[in-house]
């Protein structure tokens, strides 16, 4: 069975029928069910048109549905208006369908989930692992944003600013996640900023491809986190790097900034650093300015403290992370390498050890382990 096909087809598929007036969540119900369908039939009896086989299943697994629940009676006239099987148009909807999902009644939490289920093709047990919650939270969150846009139609898009959010947390999850979406988020996002007049969308797509460009180099053989400073360059796809930074530079000269652009103006000028030791880190902190400026947002501050302490010192550093609250995700690691700078081993030791078990993944938790386990052994000598 190919998984990846599946997965492919599913958005054209689900777009199909609420074109014909299915509701979403009545629709994502039925797709689901041709999806199981197509799992116990294919292997041994492949179709010749697997898209239209799809939507014809799930246009009758939707049609039963229907018949069945006599409070939906208002769509009986549906039953009757069955298309015949037939090779399908071959359009590609997904990006209709993220400005479906993206739908501004939707918290942005809400519409990742939910394009991650009804998109991306991940279950729920995935999403909610992604998320740190409990398989019945996610379920929940996930039905009450499919209740939320039943009833709206693909001539009803969402914002584009939504849909650059979803795409955003997408191809992070993608980015760091166990199923690989970064690569679908940039195709999309290109799409998104060849059809808008938004300089957002150019600066969320350099964006992507700046940090795509250096994903190779994020992990070791073995899997481990590579940090930044001590990626292997070489392994940079500067081709990536070199579209991200004309397409950033586009963008900004529209004097319209926004919080995607000035996060990729700083990925920009890590990717030009030849060096670690050579990364314009007094321009990075006047990007961080601006970008806590345009967002108000604590994670950014916590990010800005970082770069304080590369352009100013590691005292600097810390004075800009004591204005901050501790209970941030991530921290007690920003703390812990501030003080490790800063030659308080002991410390940096304690906090790395507490990132450690706040960690949000395995791989990341196994890395701040090592960096605890690293000081130890240096203090102990």
């Amino acid at each position: 069975m190919d998984e990846a096909l599946l997965r492919s087809l599913t958005p054209s598929v689900l777009t199909v029928l609420v074109r014909r007036g299915a509701d979403f969540a009545a629709a994502e119900d039925a797709v689901q069910d041709a999806l199981v369908e197509a799992v116990r039939v294919w292997p041994a009896d492949p179709p010749r048109d697997p898209k239209g086989w799809l939507i014809t299943a799930a246009w009758r697994k939707f049609l039963d549905a229907t018949r069945a629940d006599t409070a939906r009676r208002r769509r009986e006239d549906l039953v009757d208006e069955e298309p015949a099987p037939g090779a399908a148009p071959a359009l590609d909807d997904t990006l209709q369908l993220y400005f479906l999902c993206a739908h501004p009644s939707l918290t942005p939490s809400s519409a990742v989930a939910l394009t991650l289920r009804a998109v991306g093709g991940l279950t729920t047990r995935q999403i909610a692992r992604a998320y740190l919650v409990p398989e019945a939270t996610m379920a929940q969150r996930i039905s009450r944003a499919k209740r939320t846009v039943s009833g709206v139609r693909l001539d009803r898009p969402g914002d584009v600013g939504t849909v650059l959010r979803v795409l955003y947390l997408v191809f992070n999850e993608g980015y760091s996640g166990d199923v690989d979406l970064a690569a679908e988020a940039i195709r999309l996002t290109r799409q998104l900023a060849a059809r808008v007049d938004h300089p957002e969308a150019a600066g969320l797509l350099a964006l992507m491809l700046l940090h795509h460009a250096r994903r190779a180099a994020r992990t070791a053989p073995d899997g481990s986190l590579v940090p930044l400073a001590e990626q292997d360059r070489g392994r940079w796809d500067t081709g990536a790097i070199t579209e991200g930074v004309a397409i950033l530079q586009t963008a900004l000269a529209r004097d319209r900034l926004g919080e995607f652009q000035a996060q990729a103006a700083i990925a920009a000028l890590h990717a030009d650093a030849p060096t670690a030791g050579e990364t314009d880190w007094v321009q990075i902190v006047e990007w961080y300015d601006e970008l806590t400026r345009l967002t108000g947002n604590p994670l950014v501050r916590l990010n800005r403290a970082v770069a304080v302490g590369e352009a100013d010192g590691p005292r600097a550093g810390l004075a800009a992370l004591a204005a901050l609250d501790d209970s941030l995700p991530r921290h007690a690691a920003v703390a812990a390498y501030l003080h490790e700078r800063d030659g308080d081993l002991a410390t940096a030791a304690r906090l790395y050890a507490e990132a450690a078990r706040k960690a949000p993944d395995l791989a990341e938790r196994d890395h701040l382990t090592r960096q605890a386990a690293r000081l130890n052994s240096r203090r102990r000598r």
